[in-house]
């Protein structure tokens, strides 16, 4: 949350204004509890295949989907 608890709303509305995904990467921005949440470039599959891409692991490409963490 950029160290702001409650900048989720600017942070939606910034993400959901960017005309430049490719060099915003705004596909990195997941709600709280590791939910994907949306993404206005192609949908959610589109964002899990980017994080995926990256390295993150990703439980799923439905709503549902979450960010899977690892093990320590």
């Amino acid at each position: 949350m950029a160290g702001r608890p409650r900048a989720s709303r600017a942070v939606g509305t910034a993400c959901a204004s960017n005309s430049i995904a490719l060099f915003v990467p705004c596909h990195r921005v997941v709600q709280a509890g590791g939910r994907l949440g949306s993404y206005g470039f192609g949908g959610i599959e589109n964002k899990a295949a980017l994080l995926r891409h990256e390295g993150v692991k990703v439980s799923d490409a439905t709503p549902s989907a979450r960010l899977i963490e690892k093990a320590l």
